[in-house]
């Protein structure tokens, strides 16, 4: 592999946490995360989708769940103290995150959002999760990502 940094890369290297990268062959287009699970040849239940919600007082709420799984956005709302959360628009992803989407990363984003993992990322040896940058995901300890990013657990799923 090159030299090749995302800004999610140098966050690591800058924290001193350990992570490898996984490449996979893409286009401009977004892949799904079933689609990344299989081209890295890894289980889906390690692989896991970050996507971005805003609650009912106008904040920005990041969830982290397995590909093959559905946000439960009233699980999800209580988990964060909403009465409702719901999906950004994907025309606000860059906006909120600095991400484009399928690249979207709970690492390294414009600001801290609240990070809630789903409760599975506490019992597998490692994570894989977007590395900034459509076909790059990043490999590491489930609780480092989740001190790193002052995540917390919860079921968040349907």
């Amino acid at each position: 592999m090159s030299e090749f940094k995302t800004n999610v890369m140098r966050v690591l290297d800058k924290e001193g946490i350990a992570y490898k990268v996984h490449e996979y062959p893409h286009g401009v287009e977004a892949v799904d995360g079933l689609t990344v699970a299989k081209l890295t040849g890894e289980d889906p239940k390690c692989v896991f989708k970050t996507l971005v919600t805003r609650g009912d007082g106008g904040g920005y709420f990041v969830f982290v769940v397995p590909v093959e799984c559905e946000l439960d956005l009233k699980k999800c709302a209580k988990s964060v103290g909403e009465k409702r959360v719901e999906m950004i628009a994907v025309k606000e992803i860059n906006k909120v995150t600095g991400y484009v989407r399928g690249g979207c990363s709970p690492v390294g984003m414009k600001k801290l959002f609240v990070t809630v993992y789903h409760e599975t990322a506490e019992e597998i040896p490692s994570i894989m999760v977007s590395a900034g940058k459509i076909g790059y995901q990043i490999e590491l300890k489930p609780e480092d990502l989740i001190r790193l990013t002052r995540g917390r657990c919860a079921d968040i799923v349907r």
